[in-house]
């Protein structure tokens, strides 16, 4: 099963990022463009697991404070262009823990460093810098255990847990 940790937008920002995939497209900018619904960000990359209930054990153990995420700015990593959310405090410790909680475990994730963002296009071609950055935030109050399916060739999340 295909796993990752997320935070679950709300209605209100996954419609402020659809209004800037919609600007973007009128740009002329090209690419996979995420569905609305699969909008979210990303705090562990888990890949394939075998026992997912360990996943949950873990993340019914950690305990954070709700805080608030904000749109920083729009990036590029290659080609996909994404929307940057503003680090702060609240966001680093949930990461540092559920990183920390995740290793204490053995539990294997993607180890790249975390750089706060929403994916909105992949294999993006176009000139993504002329459209202005969303503006938008809201309280995060809980954090996702996400399994990705594909489903008649495209990718579904399902929630399975959440803390």
């Amino acid at each position: 099963m295909r796993l990752f940790i997320a935070i679950r937008l709300t209605d209100e920002l996954q419609s402020v990022l659809a209004e800037t995939m919609h600007l973007l497209k009128k740009a002329g900018v090209k690419g996979s463009y995420a569905p609305k619904q699969n909008l979210h960000l990303t705090l562990a990359f888990l890949g394939e697991v075998q026992d997912p209930e360990a996943v949950r054990e873990v993340l019914g153990r950690i305990k954070y404070k709700p805080f608030r995420l904000s749109f920083s700015e729009t990036g590029a990593f290659g080609d996909i262009v994404w929307a940057g959310i503003k680090g702060n405090q609240g966001l680093a410790a949930a990461v540092k823990d559920i990183r920390a909680a995740l290793d204490a475990a053995g539990i294997g994730y993607d180890r790249k460093k975390f750089v706060p963002h929403i994916t909105l296009i992949r294999k993006a071609a176009g000139k993504w810098q002329a459209v202005p950055a969303p503006k938008g935030d809201m309280m995060v109050k809980s954090i996702s255990l996400m399994k990705s399916d594909v489903r008649d060739g495209k990718r579904v999340y399902t929630e399975l847990f959440s803390i």
